[in-house]
């Protein structure tokens, strides 16, 4: 636990609350605890901190933006993937709590399942010290990187709008796959007239292929391709 205090730079004065946070309900269910021992409230809570101030800093930041571009923003920000981005920054699954049997499924790599901790670890950062550690957090690890993040979010809109002009069409191929049937990693490719440009990979084909097209745009940024 020190060491995950030191990682983000926070100590707790309740440290019962970081270790609630990180505690799992396939713990509470191997032990037969109480339901609410579990970080899913937390987790609740954390969830409309984030959304809280993930939506003033939008406001803030750009003031030209109106509410429909703000959502969208926002979503990319906080959607289940940024979210597990910003808990493997620091290393969050290698401290949770959990059965030995959703350990032994790979839960500490589980997007859903990080994702989940690190928004009930804001809402512990929030009741043990108040707004600004939590917001600290945040802004560490979830609004850090924006237009990389973003354009992440919607990078096969982004390289379709991109190469539309020319009458091409992006399409994907699964080029491979690895690791156990509960915790695969895919890998796809970018394919554009019959040629395969960028490849990417993640926990789930979708993913896959959002970050194959994200390395096709960048590719086409720097000018080291041409399409």
């Amino acid at each position: 636990m020190k060491k995950l205090e030191e990682t983000i730079g926070y100590s707790f004065k309740d440290p019962t609350l970081l270790e609630h946070a990180l505690r799992h309900s396939s713990y509470i269910n191997e032990h037969s605890l109480k339901k609410e021992d579990c970080n899913e409230r937390l987790e609740f809570l954390g969830d409309s901190i984030l959304e809280f101030v993930s939506s003033e800093y939008l406001f803030s930041t750009y003031p030209d933006r109106m509410e429909g571009d703000m959502s969208k923003l926002r979503a990319a920000l906080v959607c289940e993937n940024g979210l597990a981005q910003a808990a493997r920054a620091i290393d969050l699954g290698s401290y949770m709590i959990m059965g030995k049997g959703m350990d032994a499924e790979g839960g500490r790599e589980k997007e859903s399942i990080i994702s989940d901790a690190f928004e009930a670890l804001i809402a512990a950062l929030y009741l043990d010290g108040g707004l600004a550690p939590a917001k600290k957090l945040i802004y560490d690890y979830v609004l850090n990187d924006i237009e990389a993040k973003i354009l992440f979010y919607d990078a096969k809109t982004t390289l379709q709008e991109m190469i539309q002009s020319d009458k091409k069409t992006a399409s994907y191929e699964l080029i491979g796959e690895s690791g156990p049937e509960h915790m695969k990693t895919f890998e796809a490719a970018v394919v554009i007239d019959g040629k395969r440009f960028g490849t990417g990979k993640g926990r789930s084909k979708k993913q896959a292929e959002q970050a194959a097209a994200y390395e096709t745009i960048m590719m086409i940024r720097n000018h080291t391709v041409c399409i």
